[in-house]
């Protein structure tokens, strides 16, 4: 029997976990009754446009409150699960799930890392109240069969998140070559928002290395830091590379900006999953990534991908050795394309997702 979904998230941001929230409803219409609750005028309100979207304000101090008008929603339109992504969420959801009539069934995607036990009363009280918690990479699931206490714990079943093959349009992608004036350069990627945990400023230490090579570097994302993008381009200038890093700004075209690249980066110090690593590898562009994290469950070093240790020297010795062999560089990429196909299919995975979902009681 089909259930009706509702897919949850208050984030004000626009990163891969709310991509993967707009990803699973997309998918889930398709299977079932399913609706789309996010916050009012922000990023992920204003990147989809459907009918089955609505509205809910966040209360970081009165969770009550959000969480009555979700209890309302939740008996209108006779929700049978609610799955969550964004772990501020949780009391809502939970406070919601008490209030309402329906008493829906509760999943949260885990898209962040654990680091701390989970043993004090009000995470046990909130934990007896979530029946599943997806696990987005094996390191996450063993964090949540360790952190949270037995006799509390949901339901753990991990399940990775994928991508889908895309097709882009050759016209487009030389409107923008020529737009960033990137001529015959061999272009670096960093794609992600512009705050100092995604490691842009390493990047641009490497790209410093290597300045006497003919190597352009595009910084794709929103800023989420002005001070700190202030600092990027006071390090860029110190460096005298100003003519050789552009900035995009956010786009709803990455996989567009994704294939402008020769290789792109993954520099946080230790990325939950990273989306971009198999945006990347599903648009057969080889990827350097850190050594830490979901990384590690995505890339063999050397045969599908490059790790390096997040010093600027380790990323531009890998920079390079891309730079200097074609031959790698190809087989990289068709390495890695072939790994997303069969490993992080967005299909298979949706189908996995959903029967977890579809088999709750």
């Amino acid at each position: 029997m089909c259930k009706n979904i509702l897919e949850f998230c208050l984030s004000p941001d626009l990163g891969g976990l709310e991509l993967c929230v707009v990803d699973n409803f997309n998918y889930f219409t398709t299977q079932t009754d399913t609706f789309l609750m996010v916050a009012p005028k922000k990023k992920l309100d204003n990147f989809i446009d459907n009918s089955k979207k609505y509205t809910l304000k966040r209360n970081k101090l009165f969770p009550i409150l959000p969480a009555l008008k979700l209890a309302k929603f939740i008996d209108a339109n006779d929700i049978d699960i609610v799955h969550f992504h964004w772990t501020r969420d949780v009391t809502t959801v939970v406070f919601a799930k008490i209030l309402s009539k329906k008493k829906p069934k509760i999943m949260q995607s885990r898209h962040m890392r654990m680091t701390r036990f989970k043993d004090d009363f009000y995470h046990k009280w909130l934990y007896k109240n979530i029946d599943i918690i997806h696990a987005v990479t094996k390191q996450v699931q063993e964090q949540l069969i360790k952190f949270i206490p037995s006799d509390v714990r949901p339901k753990i079943e991990q399940v990775y998140l994928g991508v889908k093959e895309v097709n882009v349009d050759d016209a487009k992608l030389m409107m923008l070559r020529d737009r960033y004036k990137l001529d015959d350069s061999f272009i670096v990627g960093i794609v992600g928002r512009i705050e100092e945990g995604k490691g842009q400023y390493i990047v641009i230490e490497a790209l410093s290395i290597l300045k006497e090579l003919n190597i352009k570097l595009l910084i794709v994302g929103n800023t989420m830091d002005k001070s700190y993008l202030a600092s990027l381009k006071e390090k860029i200038s110190v460096f005298g590379v100003n003519d050789k890093v552009i900035f995009t700004g956010f786009t709803k075209e990455v996989n567009e900006h994704i294939q402008l690249c020769d290789t792109t980066v993954l520099a946080t110090p230790e990325e939950t999953f990273g989306l971009v690593v198999i945006e990347s590898m599903i648009n057969k562009v080889p990827v350097i990534a850190t050594n830490k994290g979901g990384p590690l469950e995505i890339i063999d070093d050397e045969e599908d991908g490059l790790l390096f240790d997040r010093s600027p020297e380790d990323l531009a010795s890998k920079i390079k050795l891309i730079y200097n062999d074609a031959k790698l560089k190809k087989s990289l990429a068709l390495c890695a394309y072939e790994k997303v196909k069969s490993k992080f299919n967005a299909e298979i995975e949706h189908e996995r997702l959903f029967k977890i979902l579809e088999g709750m009681k």
